[in-house]
């Protein structure tokens, strides 16, 4: 049985950081990656993994709370974006040195999106850093990517796991981690519960809240934008699944993180190494 490895890296913002468990359990289990492709926080987790620097981003990890994150958010007055996104960038080459990914120690490329023209954009050469940089522009958050006379945006607009643009050599398994999948009415139930108790608490504090909280507080313009944006992401990745037909697909349900729970890094990182494992322990048992 082959031990090589194409793999691919889904976007999710922070619960990406998955994909470094879903990395350090497929090298336990003696697989060996010989390229890889990502889109958004897929693209800075493989591309960190392909400078060979994934420990290193563990750890720098670990240092993250909210006050860190705040920190690290440039926030810009702009029409067409609200966070510059330099910041965090520099933070990371500050360990994770830029350099061309052509010289990178094993092929690499992440995809973003044209929004001038419409289309997928796949880097595979150039600067590392601006390449990541470009895929994890989060439409209306992250400044835009000028490159080439494009205006780059994230890559899950249009292809959230790039399973078909990874370079293969012959006899490589295809293996694409997805982060994108949801159980939406467990969330939604979680979080009307979670509001019911705030409204019922009988301290001073839940009086004023009842009366300020209003009934349909979880339903909401940020709420439905979220959630259809998710859903789109969710089936342009079962498709490409489809589509694709990767030996191993780890499927991760994130019910309990959101995009943006950077600070609980070595939880995401725990679910991602065990659900790898349960992925891989059921492809081993249909061979």
């Amino acid at each position: 049985m082959t031990k090589d490895v194409a793999l691919v890296l889904s976007s999710g913002g922070a619960r990406g950081l998955a994909h470094i468990g879903a990395i350090e359990e497929l090298e336990a289990q003696g697989y060996r990656i010989t390229s890889i492709a990502g889109c958004s926080m897929g693209a800075l987790i493989g591309g960190v993994y392909a400078a060979g620097k994934l420990e290193e981003f563990r750890e720098w990890m670990k240092t993250i709370d909210r006050k860190k994150m705040l920190g690290l958010t440039d926030f810009s007055l702009s029409l067409n974006h609200i966070v510059k996104g330099t910041r965090i960038i520099e933070a990371i080459m500050e360990f994770v040195p830029d350099m061309p990914i052509e010289k990178l120690p094993i092929p690499y490329c992440c995809v973003a999106t044209d929004w001038k023209a419409g289309h997928e954009v796949v880097i595979s050469s150039g600067s590392l850093f601006e390449a990541i940089r470009a895929s994890i522009s989060l439409p209306s958050f992250y400044e835009p990517v000028r490159r080439d006379g494009m205006i780059l945006i994230d890559g899950g607009v249009v292809n959230p796991i790039p399973l078909n643009r990874v370079q293969r050599h012959d006899g490589d398994l295809l293996v694409g981690v997805d982060v994108s999948g949801h159980d939406y009415e467990a969330q939604w139930e979680r979080v009307h519960k979670h509001i019911e108790r705030l409204k019922h608490d009988k301290s001073l504090k839940g009086k004023l809240l009842d009366r300020l909280i209003p009934d349909n507080i979880d339903f909401n313009y940020y709420t439905l934008l979220s959630r259809t944006s998710s859903l789109m992401i969710r089936q342009n990745s079962l498709l490409m699944a489809q589509l694709m037909h990767p030996d191993i697909l780890v499927d991760i349900q994130m019910n309990h993180y959101g995009s943006f729970d950077y600070d609980k890094s070595e939880k995401l990182i725990a679910v991602g190494r065990q659900m790898t494992q349960q992925a891989i322990e059921e492809y081993n048992a249909e061979e």
